[in-house]
């Protein structure tokens, strides 16, 4: 019988003659609730952003004669937009970042697994406010700027550290 490079020998047991199968299965339980947690945390922060669009949309009306589904209708016409106004979007994109980092952590079982999961949701975000930023290509570069740097890997790291609290706090509690 011979030894890999891992210590371990060929009938899949460690030097000390465990079977290395719960450590595998704990990992693949790992790797699938951070996957999980990812999805979720991905619905969850859309949902949150296009409640907040809704909402923003309601108290902050675009401009009239902007049809905010249309993206040529919002380029042609952004330079209409109030600083006000185009806080609505920023704003959404950060909540939505927050709150899908937060869910993506809280579902992840590991403090690692945590971390990785709402920076993956919160890449994730980043990409879609890239493709957005490439789309509307009339807006400010000050609303550009701030919200590609704000709203996405900061927030989910704010979701993230909330997320770490809520756990600490859930430990506390049953202890």
């Amino acid at each position: 019988m011979g030894r890999s490079h891992t210590g371990r020998s060929d009938t899949g047991r460690s030097d000390t003659g465990r079977s290395d199968t719960p450590r595998r299965a704990s990992r693949l339980v790992t790797i699938l609730l951070a996957a999980v947690g990812v999805f979720v945390g991905v619905f969850a922060g859309s949902i949150a952003n296009i409640g907040t669009i809704f909402v923003g949309m309601q108290l902050l009306p675009p401009p009239e004669g902007v049809n905010p589904g249309d993206v040529a209708s919002i380029n042609a016409n952004i330079d209409r937009y109030s600083v006000a106004q185009l806080l609505v979007p920023l704003a959404a994109h950060a909540i939505g970042t927050f709150v899908g980092a937060l869910v993506a952590a809280l579902i992840a079982s590991t403090p690692r697994s945590r971390l990785v999961a709402a920076l993956v949701v919160g890449a994730l975000s980043l990409v879609g406010g890239v493709m957005m930023a490439l789309e509307v290509s009339n807006a400010p570069v000050w609303f550009i700027v701030v919200d590609l740097v704000v709203a996405y890997i900061p927030m989910a790291l704010g979701g993230w550290a909330l997320a770490r609290r809520f756990r600490r706090g859930a430990a506390c509690a049953t202890s």
